[in-house]
């Protein structure tokens, strides 16, 4: 097989004769002694030309200071440059990001679409923080006498202290459920409307809902999973505590001290294990909604999506948990610490337990307002950048960046390009 070095023979017919150079049969050299068919090897005879009169030791050009206009650098060949910016059509560049491209993404997610991506947050966030402020008002409403009697605390009617309790760690399950289900909506939703300003491209709530919902019970089928798997050591923790204190060892404060010990060491396990399985399956809910993957597929995608880069991908999302919790803390506190001070030194009265309930929901509200887009935004554009670096899927992205700048908008079709049967690597 010839690799276009070889002798004339092995070539086309009317190769050497047709084709211009490179490719061609080489000129005849002008130092080819007569009747000799090979050149020789040497210089040629004669002393070598010397530099043109005037010019320096740099060939004529000056040792320092700039080059003269039209020149390159010095030591910079002809034809070399710095590289073209990648295109940016969208939230990001379309190139592997580093973690300034995710955050700057982000927030220009955020920015881009603010009724979709904050509406949106602003009613998940308010769903769920409605029974926390419901709970508040009934602690309120058993505290206030406390306030004005402390020795009202041994009068107490113990079933009323339980009712309270219950109202309050009830609504904080009740809560729970709601922002479960809110959260994985929203997930999706935003998650959409993300894959649609990658491309520059903008989509309302509602065309993000009429594409997502389709994609919703995959979605809680990656949430129910990840629940069993979260909850799974919760159940053998409990199971070993039950089991050392059933065998009656704690009596002495050694065996105390032991248990002690024995929970926060699972505590730590379980705090590694969820920090493990949360990073390995962050990028399930893109699989769903943007590649159209049942569940168990999605995970697997996202387990195979972060093989290699683990360490990176948890190091970003534990970043992420930290800045925004920060923010959010930032945003509720004033609100909380208010809220609770007319709550419980209003005596009692409806109003001081409505205002603080209410100011108790406006905190969780802003605070999860914050979280939920910032996350969801993090997430999936740490997933786009996987599939850039694993996958070559940035070159897709780019071509069809080109195409839509050429037509002028961008079309739903967009969507479909998040499939993985686009990727290089697929």
């Amino acid at each position: 097989m010839s690799d276009g070095h070889g002798p004339t023979s092995e070539r086309p017919a009317g190769w050497a004769a047709e084709q211009p150079p490179p490719y061609g049969a080489p000129p005849a050299s002008p130092w080819t002694a007569p009747g000799s068919e090979q050149p020789p090897s040497g210089p040629p005879p004669g002393p070598p030309p010397g530099p043109p009169p005037g010019a320096g030791p740099y060939g004529g050009q000056p040792p320092y200071g700039p080059p003269p206009p039209g020149q390159p650098p010095f030591g910079q060949p002809y034809g070399y440059g710095p590289h073209p910016p990648a295109l940016r059509p969208g939230i990001i560049p379309l190139r592997p990001l580093v973690l300034g491209d995710i955050y700057d993404g982000t927030i220009k997610l955020i920015r881009s679409n603010p009724k979709a991506v904050l509406g949106l947050s602003a009613i998940a966030a308010l769903l769920g923080a409605i029974p926390l402020a419901i709970g508040q008002g009934f602690l309120f409403g058993a505290m206030a006498p406390l306030m004005n009697d402390p020795t009202a605390l041994a009068a107490e009617d113990p079933t009323f202290t339980y009712s309270t309790l219950a109202a309050q760690y009830g609504s904080a399950l009740v809560s729970s459920a709601i922002s479960a289900v809110v959260v994985t909506v929203l997930t999706g939703v935003l998650t959409r409307i993300l894959g649609r300003a990658v491309f520059g491209g903008k989509i309302t709530a509602k065309e993000a809902w009429q594409t997502t919902k389709s994609r919703m019970p995959a979605l809680f089928g990656v949430v129910g999973l990840m629940t069993l798997i979260m909850l799974a050591p919760v159940a053998v923790m409990v199971a070993v505590i039950v089991a050392f204190v059933g065998t009656g060892v704690l009596d002495s404060p050694e065996a105390i001290g032991g248990l002690i010990l024995l929970m926060l060491l699972m505590f730590l396990l379980y705090f590694a294990y969820v920090l493990f399985f949360r990073a390995r399956f962050a990028f399930a809910p893109a699989a769903v909604v943007l590649e159209g993957r049942g569940p168990i597929d999605a995970m697997r995608r996202s387990w195979s999506l972060v093989t290699g880069q683990f360490w990176r991908v948890l190091g970003i999302l534990l970043l992420t948990m930290l800045v925004v919790g920060l923010v959010a803390n930032i945003l509720q506190v004033p609100f909380s610490i208010i809220g609770t001070v007319i709550g419980l030194v209003g005596g009692g009265s409806v109003g001081s337990i409505v205002i603080g309930s209410i100011l108790i929901a406006v905190a969780g509200t802003l605070g999860a307002m914050i979280t939920y887009p910032f996350e969801a935004g993090v997430t999936g554009l740490l997933y786009a950048d996987r599939r850039m670096r694993a996958e070559a899927f940035d070159l897709v992205l780019q071509t069809a960046a080109i195409e839509q700048q050429r037509q002028g908008w961008v079309h739903a079709s967009a969507d479909e390009l998040w499939h993985p049967s686009n990727s290089a690597g697929s």
